[in-house]
């Protein structure tokens, strides 16, 4: 499984690029939608200098066939919406891929989060194309693994290395200084490092793992 961030540009004429592009100083965050045959309906809440104005472009633009503020504040409002062109929403289905909320909003562009396998992202894609969204895959990382890259050992020992300025330039503790705190032979505490500094080398390096490469 991977982990995906990517930016995507609405197309103009939906609400939400009119609307923030038209208000580039509000800040919209998807906090929930949900998709439909050929609508959807969301929570989102808009943070933004003139709210009144903001509030107002949306329930103006035909894009919004339904608005009721939830809560609000001078500057701040939570707001529940229907539309007929939740893109992100069906996309998202049609790939089969969900965004995990928020979803921030600016100016027209979306940084949105997803997990997946890695060979899904090109079906994403594929979905969002399909829907007129041009996107841009940022970054692309490992997710949580069942197995954990380093042993509970080796991690105790190499961030007492670290902390001690093992690996600092020039050090500040040798491996006899490592070895002498955690009553170990020196050649015990070196092979651990070696084998934990391994670990992450391959990890970094991607170890022939296409999202290792993704990410790089």
């Amino acid at each position: 499984m991977a982990h995906a961030r990517l930016r995507v540009s609405l197309p103009e004429g939906t609400w939400i690029r009119d609307v923030s592009t038209a208000h580039p100083d509000a800040h919209v965050r998807v906090l929930a939608i949900l998709s439909r045959t050929t609508s959807g309906v969301g929570l989102v809440s808009i943070d933004a200098p003139d709210l009144s104005a903001v509030l107002d472009a949306m329930r103006d633009h035909e894009g919004v066939t339904a608005l009721d503020v939830v809560e609000r504040t001078d500057d701040r409002a939570v707001v529940r919406f229907e539309t007929p062109e939740p893109l992100l929403a069906f996309a998202s289905g049609a790939a089969g891929v969900p965004i995990e909320p928020p979803v921030d909003i600016r100016d027209g562009e979306a940084t949105l989060t997803v997990t997946l396998p890695h060979e899904r992202l090109s079906t994403l894609g594929e979905a969002l194309d399909s829907f007129g969204l041009d996107h841009a895959v940022e970054a692309v990382y490992r997710a949580a693994e069942d197995e954990r890259l380093l042993t509970e050992r080796q991690h105790r020992l190499l961030a007492l290395a670290a902390e001690r300025g093992y690996y600092d330039t020039p050090r500040e503790c040798t491996l006899t200084d490592l070895a002498e705190e955690v009553g170990q032979a020196k050649s015990t505490v070196s092979e651990v490092l070696h084998r934990a500094e391994g670990h992450l080398v391959d990890d970094y390096l991607g170890d022939g793992d296409d999202v290792g490469r993704a990410a790089r």
